[in-house]
């Protein structure tokens, strides 16, 4: 017969339970079957025996409390060193998980403790600094102290560790660590799991960890500071979970790879692995989980991957995999997801995969594939998600297609196809909400009756490219539209006055993206444009002959981020409330005929980064305030051709944020993402599209449509306006870290070439022709070793041009026009200067100056223009099947 509790410890558990509140809500528990275990508690009654209350074990023999197991409990409120929880001194397992401890430390008395072996305070809100009293817990087995606000400094994580020798499961996913991945490690022979998800670590991961004898999951991921590589491993091994994304682990896969026979995961996704596959890879026939993803690995697939007939997720996306889709894939019958996307695969799509009857997303997008879409690739009637964007696919689009029922998402875009497809069709598929058709090559027939058609909710329509004359009728009953693209079209007129007038557009609650940009648009905008903001992220009308005024009033509180009314014919003055939309980071009223003073009310706005009024009627002095928080981030600040006039607009550039460049990844851009929920089976699977913005500016004497920016870029034209006085010296000590590109010309600027412009480093183009600048060229300006357009013409300069390294690049017209000149490589010999010669040599010059302005399209699902660029580069594609795009879209 088990004995009653002991009195005292039951005394010391409800005081434990006193000390709460008990929350009954979602906030509180992630658990759908959490419940208040400790509401039962009680010393009265028949419930008084501490040991039968709910989440209490004690032992059969003494009685004391060994055992509380209360996670997701609703316990709610702040735990301390005097709790009397640390009080039952034979506990052995605790198990507060998934509560809310209001940020509390983990106090210093859990070393009452001492019997302790199995301790998980995971989710519950604990933060701070980790005691330095977990270490004297040596017969600790199991430790979870993961997805909380804690830390580790002081002790380290290697002093933490050190004497918990018995320790067969650690898991500190999410603790903030920043250190090193200590070796002691690998010294913990009992270790069956490890994971480190997210700590912030970094340096070289002990190779001795993959080696523990009886390790079985390995998980570091997100910790991109991570280095390291794969060993050579032994049949003995019994690891089971490989979970490496996220980090910087290099070099290639191990033949021996292939000893691991009881691993049924590998994730390594992001990380910087290379070359071939090894076909040991086809060993592993445990596997269930196989992601490889963003690495660089080339060559072939392995056919012996055909031999994972557990497998049920494969992605080697994002890699330079070449040749043909294995047909031994077809073999892979229990896949669900298979993801190829974004490779240089040729050849036609197996037939053989239709023998997949349980795969439910096919990614192949953004490859080199060829022929038809396999008839029988319609016998997958669990396909929610069918992504072959982006290919040189032909012939016509199978009707069968309209058979799959559970179709969530289809992509066909960028393709070669060819016939017609009626609309009505897709009206089958009652579950699609995603459907991308643009550039594909087919011609869409809209019925009259559509319009009156019962139609799913799509979610994303995108008709890029796709040769409408109209706006579509169907889209009158579609109000749940996250995302619209109908540019480059041949759309026609005033846009249809149901088309603003339905709730799908100006007062839509879901709606991100809407893109009519490069269409023959006329009329104007409706004043319920002023309700846009909800949602709307991305609002694209360029390229069109919209006029008249923009409406005066705007949303306040606007989530939007980038705006475009370029090449328009729109008048009047910018809007003021627009200052309102503090989330902004890119407008473009470039080419159109606005008249009004410089929009210093725009100053206010922290995210801007990007102000385009090229070619209007702007005018009058540019005024600045003494207030640092003047345009803090602006860095593509282009106002040419207006009517601008007194001193240069350099004062915006005083306080900047000039941090933006410090830590910014060369390959990253100016973009916006925007994303939507596809409820996939069991999974809610978020798709993103990342959004670059498209500018046109002058650069290097050209005018020049670029359509995207890289963040660290910095480019100022004030060049064709009324500016006067000198350029500062000063101009030198502005932040401007990122400075590519400086375009003042043909204004009435007077004085010196300053000499500061050498901190300009980056500098690649500098146009000071058409002003009245007198002096000499500073000989320093030959330091500026990226500098590939330089052009001082037509002012007064003179003196000799200075020589050497760049300048003996640069042809005579950047000098004609300034009769003081001489020098090469005008003809025009210096008698009476001393030429200057090359400054001293500096380091060896970079081969590609890695210009942060590149051309060319980037897609995550489908891709097209505008900053409406979402993924892949395809800019080689469009270009290759359409050589004279580019001259038809942009003139």
């Amino acid at each position: 017969m088990q004995p009653l509790c002991h009195g005292h410890e039951r005394s010391y558990l409800l005081q434990f339970k006193e000390s709460f509140v008990i929350i009954n809500k979602k906030s509180i528990s992630f658990d759908p079957s959490a419940y208040p275990k400790v509401a039962s508690w009680t010393s009265e009654g028949n419930n008084s025996d501490c040991c039968s209350w709910d989440g209490v074990e004690c032992d059969e023999f003494t009685g004391h409390v060994i055992g509380l197991d209360l996670n997701s409990s609703y316990l709610y409120g702040s735990i301390n060193s005097s709790n009397s929880l640390f009080n039952l001194v034979h506990l052995q397992r605790l198990n507060l998980a998934d509560n809310h401890f209001n940020q509390s430390q983990i106090p210093s008395t859990v070393s009452n403790l001492s019997k302790l072996t199995y301790l998980n305070l995971s989710y519950s809100s604990f933060s701070s600094q980790i005691p330095l009293e977990f270490s004297p817990l040596f017969q600790m087995s199991s430790l979870d102290l993961s997805l909380n606000s804690l830390e580790i400094k002081k002790p380290s994580l290697g002093h933490l560790v050190e004497n918990l020798t018995r320790l067969e499961k650690l898991d500190l996913s999410w603790v903030n660590i920043i250190s090193i991945v200590p070796n002691i490690l690998a010294n913990l022979s009992s270790l069956r799991s490890l994971r480190l998800h997210d700590c912030k670590l970094h340096g070289e991961f002990p190779v001795g960890i993959f080696k523990l004898p009886n390790l079985r999951v390995l998980d570091v991921q997100f910790n991109a500071g991570v280095t390291g590589y794969l060993p050579d491993f032994q049949r003995s091994s019994p690891l089971e979970e490989m979970i490496l994304a996220h980090t910087s682990f290099s070099s290639k896969l191990p033949a021996s790879i292939g000893n691991l026979g009881s691993l049924t995961k590998i994730d390594m996704r992001r990380c910087n692995f290379s070359g071939f596959l090894p076909t040991s890879l086809g060993n592993l026939t445990r596997l269930n989980f196989l992601h490889l993803s963003f690495n660089t690995f080339q060559g072939h697939i392995p056919s012996s991957l055909g031999n994972l007939m557990h497998l049920k997720i494969l992605d080697l996306s994002y890699n330079t995999f070449k040749g043909d889709i294995p047909s031994s894939f077809g073999n892979l019958i229990q896949l669900s997801s298979l993801n190829l996307a974004q490779n240089e695969l040729t050849g036609k799509i197996p037939f053989e995969l239709a023998n997949l009857t349980q795969l439910t997303d096919l990614y192949l997008y953004q490859n080199f594939i060829n022929g038809q879409i396999p008839f029988r690739l319609m016998n997958l009637t669990k396909l929610s998600v069918l992504h072959l964007a982006g290919n040189r696919l032909a012939d016509q689009i199978p009707s069968s297609i309209f058979n799959l029922e559970n179709l969530e998402f289809l992509d066909l875009s960028l393709n070669n196809f060819t016939g017609k497809l009626e609309f009505d069709k897709f009206g089958k598929l009652k579950k699609l909400t995603s459907l991308h058709l643009s550039d594909c090559g087919v011609s869409l027939i809209i019925s009259e009756t559509t319009a009156n058609t019962t139609l799913q909710k799509f979610q994303n329509l995108g008709f890029y490219l796709f040769n409408l004359s109209e706006f579509p009728d169907f889209l009158a009953s579609q109000d749940e539209l996250v995302w619209l693209d109908l540019g480059t079209n041949n759309i026609h007129g005033q846009v249809p006055e149901w088309f603003w007038n339905m709730k799908l557009i100006c007062n839509m609650s879901s709606l991100q993206v809407l893109d009519l940009s490069i269409n023959n648009l006329s009329g104007s905008l409706p004043q319920c444009l002023h309700n846009f903001g909800d949602s709307l992220l991305i609002l694209d009308l360029r390229r069109n002959t919209i006029e008249g005024s923009i409406p005066q009033t705007w949303t306040n509180g606007s989530k939007l981020l980038m705006i475009s009314f370029s090449q328009n014919k729109f008048q009047g003055r910018l809007p003021r409330s627009l200052a309102k939309c503090i989330m902004l980071k890119a407008l473009d009223f470039s080419n159109n005929q606005f008249k009004d003073t410089f929009p210093s009310w725009l100053g206010t706005l922290q995210n801007l980064k990007i102000l385009i009024l090229r070619s209007n009627k702007f005018h009058g002095p540019i005024r600045t305030h003494e207030e640092k928080y003047e345009f803090p981030s602006l860095q593509i600040f282009d106002l040419s051709y207006n009517s601008f006039t007194g001193s240069l607009p350099l004062k915006f550039f005083q306080y900047s944020n000039s941090s933006r460049f410090d830590h910014a990844n060369h390959l990253t851009y100016i973009e916006v993402t925007s994303s939507f929920i596809l409820q996939n089976n069991f999974l809610n699977l978020e798709w993103g599209f990342d959004y670059s913005f498209a500018i046109i500016m002058t650069n290097k004497g050209v005018v020049t449509i670029y359509m995207k920016v890289q963040e660290l870029f910095t480019a100022l034209d004030f060049s064709s306006n009324r500016f006067v006085g000198d350029i500062p010296e000063s101009i030198g000590n502005l932040n401007l870290k990122g400075l590519r590109l400086l375009n003042i010309s043909n204004n009435i600027l007077t004085g010196h070439i300053p000499q500061s412009l050498i901190n300009f480093v980056d500098l690649e183009s500098l146009d000071l022709s058409q002003n009245k600048l007198f002096g000499e060229i500073p000989q320093n300006l030959t330091q500026l070793t990226f500098l590939a357009f330089f052009n001082v013409s037509n002012n007064h300069l003179m003196g000799p041009i200075p020589q050497g390294k760049q300048f003996n690049t640069f042809p005579s017209n950047s000098f004609e026009g300034n009769l003081g000149l001489c020098g090469s490589p005008l003809t025009k010999k210096c008698k009476n200067y001393e030429v200057s010669l090359p400054s001293p040599s500096t380091p060896e010059e970079s081969q590609d100056s890695g210009s942060p302005f590149q051309f060319g399209w980037k897609i995550v699902l489908i891709g097209y223009e505008f900053g409406l660029v979402v993924g892949v580069t395809i800019g080689h594609i469009v270009s290759a099947r359409n050589p004279d795009l580019l001259m038809k879209t942009f003139g």
